[in-house]
């Protein structure tokens, strides 16, 4: 088998994790079976526990999968940018773009949050922020300019701010604030540039 061309193994593990994810995303966890998702993946119920030793590791594999964390370190690792700001605000549009680009994100992470009490998260975060991390420190270190508090705090409040800022457009949309999603997301860097206190 040449490189780059998946085995028969890794091609059914792929179906198993699509059709868990979609049954997911429809019916939560606890009411999606295994029966259920091997008819999605067109395998045999018991194929399925060649590949996974049963439903709640099926449900990390997705999540580690489908959860577009990944992408935040290839999207701030091209992100661009003479001066902080500019750095942040282009990570933050990528972010936005890559979180539009996983459209049943919000449901997983529903799933995750309200299913296992976000017990999974903690390991996914775990691998990622250290990434982030090695990224964004040489870069805040050069520029010389943040207030005294630890850059992982920094680094911290953003991406949760992001995030809180998709959740928010997701679920209410503009029914507190009517404005193009640019123009919230600006504001929202706003916010975080400067805080909400004049001076």
């Amino acid at each position: 088998m040449g490189p780059g061309v998946a085995s028969k193994g890794e091609l059914t593990r792929a179906s198993i994790l699509e059709g868990a994810y979609q049954h997911f995303l429809r019916q939560g966890y606890h009411g999606t079976s295994m029966r259920q998702i091997a008819e999605e993946a067109g395998v045999a119920l018991g194929g399925i526990y060649n590949h996974f030793s049963g439903k709640e590791e099926i449900f990390t594999a997705v999540l580690e999968a489908y959860h577009p964390v990944h992408e935040i370190v290839p999207v701030i690792q091209a992100s661009e940018g003479a001066t902080i700001e500019e750095f942040v605000r282009n990570a933050a549009m990528s972010m936005m773009a890559a979180l539009e680009r996983q459209p049943g994100f919000l449901n997983l992470i529903f799933i995750e949050i309200v299913e296992f009490n976000s017990r999974h998260l903690p390991d996914l975060v775990g691998v990622t922020f250290p990434k982030v991390m090695s990224i964004v420190g040489p870069f805040a270190e050069s520029q010389n300019k943040l207030i005294d508090i630890p850059l992982q705090s920094i680094v911290r409040s953003f991406i949760g701010l992001m995030f809180m800022q998709y959740f928010a457009e997701k679920l209410v949309g503009s029914q507190f604030v009517d404005m193009p999603l640019e123009e919230a997301f600006e504001q929202t860097l706003q916010i975080f540039f400067h805080g909400i206190l004049a001076e």
